[in-house]
């Protein structure tokens, strides 16, 4: 059975990524965690690797598309004969990692190409859905498909499926330009319930212009796919 590598882009997430990384470590099928430190100025590589990860590391911040590059070809170098599934997971999911199994099954399984994360447990965001409206509308208008939850970052596709949707869409539109060039080459995607959470983005300010970068990037990746 081809084995399954987990992929985790983190950025000043050292309180949570020991417990992400020790959850994925124990998930079925995976036999190798790479975490991508895209720039931390905290302990989050130490960490990291202190709980089993691979660690890659960017000198500067490059953001989530390029982390995900990144840790993807760290995986390739690692590869044998057959090259691994790949399971994409956020840093602070914590000990809900371990709750990422279904997304595994059906991509193991040969049933789907790409599976995306729905969460059963909703945390109240302080947002008001502007960016997930988006990027819903958008996918559904390009491909007619309407995801659940477009915007999760919880994914397990093939290599061949991660080949063929290179290159990524930049910054907050990774997602939603994966899921539309998947779905436009004829590969199958399905929404998977997990149980599975992550840490509320907030209504500060900061979260605020956290927000109006992924609409950019989002407006962005549907743009140059329309």
């Amino acid at each position: 059975m081809t084995g399954v590598a987990a992929i985790i882009p983190a950025k000043d997430e050292g309180d949570r990524i020991g417990a992400t990384v020790a959850a994925a470590l124990v998930l079925p099928g995976v036999d190798l965690v790479v975490v991508v430190d895209d720039g931390s100025s905290d302990q989050t590589g130490r960490v990291a690797k202190a709980a089993g990860a691979r660690v890659v590391r960017h000198s500067r911040n490059r953001g989530k598309a390029a982390a995900m590059e990144s840790g993807a070809e760290a995986v390739r170098l690692l590869d044998g004969a057959e090259s691994r599934h790949l399971l994409f997971l956020d840093a602070d999911l914590g000990e809900t990692a371990r709750m990422a199994a279904p997304l595994i099954e059906p991509v193991v399984a040969g049933e789907a190409d790409m599976t995306i994360a729905v969460f059963v447990t909703r945390v109240k965001l302080g947002g008001h859905g502007f960016v997930v409206k988006l990027a819903r509308e958008g996918v559904q208008r390009i491909t007619g498909w309407t995801p659940d939850q477009p915007l999760n970052g919880q994914r397990c596709l093939t290599r061949a499926a991660f080949e063929a949707a290179r290159p990524l869409a930049r910054g907050f539109g990774v997602e939603t330009g994966l899921t539309i060039d998947l779905l436009r080459k004829g590969f199958r995607v399905s929404e998977v319930q997990v149980e599975m959470a992550h840490r509320a983005t907030g209504t500060d300010w900061k979260a605020q212009l956290h927000r109006a970068r992924q609409f950019r990037d989002v407006a962005r990746a549907l743009a140059a796919r329309i």
